[in-house]
């Protein structure tokens, strides 16, 4: 990026976007319009920013190149590293949590030209076509016929894209909640519910009727959903498997990597070396 960026200025280029480096709001004439539909922002934050639950009228393309971030959004959690974009729709409320120093590129997607339909975010995988193009978008003239044909590629590149099934859903009740955020921070642990029914208040048997009633799934299931979705973060970071499998509280490799499998139906070694 500071090549392309330094190529473009030497050709004249005038930068698109000014890249913030804090969570204060952006400006309003950087909201899509139906003339500009595709509108692309920035963000550079350190560790532990959080951009707290909001919603606006556009849908937003959320993906870091570089970095780690969590996105909440209709009672649901998401893990984002550079191979995965979140598609969040409009007036969806959402926050954005930095897990690791991230560069946030944000796209900004009017109403009437939102690529998928409904209320539902979408865990997107973000190709190298799609890669170069939000970059592109950086350092192109703005307001230029070149930014209205690379914005009319990228949405064809979205409707592409491809969904995973990923999805981590969050409990309202509190003490439930408690239970799941205990997880999400120690995914290795091998307690029971009826060690963590003691942390947080409840009986074992109020637990699994919340996990049921609240999230559709049981107290398993759910662990096994949220340890997947923290797989790819510590993968593409470059953890060898076994560490992944040792962190994640399997109890070997081959044990992570057939549960890998069954949810994406393919072994992690061959996800990723596809991507």
């Amino acid at each position: 990026m500071d090549k392309l960026y330094r190529i473009s200025a030497k050709l004249g280029f005038i930068m698109a976007i000014d890249i913030l480096t804090d969570t204060r709001p952006q400006a309003p004439d950087k909201r899509p319009t139906p003339e500009r539909p595709v509108r692309l922002a920035a963000r550079n934050l350190p560790t532990e920013e959080v951009i707290s639950m909001h919603s606006h009228s556009w849908g937003q393309f959320t993906y870091t190149p570089q970095g780690m971030m969590q996105i909440l959004a209709n009672n649901n959690t998401w893990f984002v590293p550079p191979l995965r974009a979140i598609w969040i729709p409009p007036n969806v409320a959402h926050e954005v949590r930095i897990i690791e120093p991230s560069h946030l590129r944000l796209l900004n997607i009017h109403a009437d030209f939102a690529p998928f339909r409904g209320t539902d975010c979408l865990v997107l995988e973000v190709s190298p076509l799609l890669r170069e193009l939000i970059a592109c978008m950086e350092v192109i003239e703005v307001a230029s016929p070149r930014e209205f044909h690379i914005a009319a590629v990228i949405m064809d590149e979205l409707q592409a894209a491809k969904a995973l099934p990923i999805r981590l859903p969050m409990p309202r009740d509190k003490r439930l909640k408690n239970l799941c955020e205990i997880l999400l921070a120690d995914p290795a642990s091998g307690l029971t519910m009826e060690d963590y029914a003691v942390q947080v208040g409840a009986s074992s048997r109020t637990l699994s009727r919340l996990f049921e009633q609240e999230l559709d799934m049981s107290f398993t299931a759910w662990r096994q959903q949220m340890r997947l979705s923290k797989a790819s973060p510590l993968i593409t970071s470059g953890k060898p498997l076994s560490q992944v499998a040792s962190e994640l509280g399997y109890a070997s490799q081959s044990a992570f990597s057939a549960m890998f499998k069954k949810t994406f139906g393919e072994s992690p070694s061959s996800f990723f070396k596809q991507r």
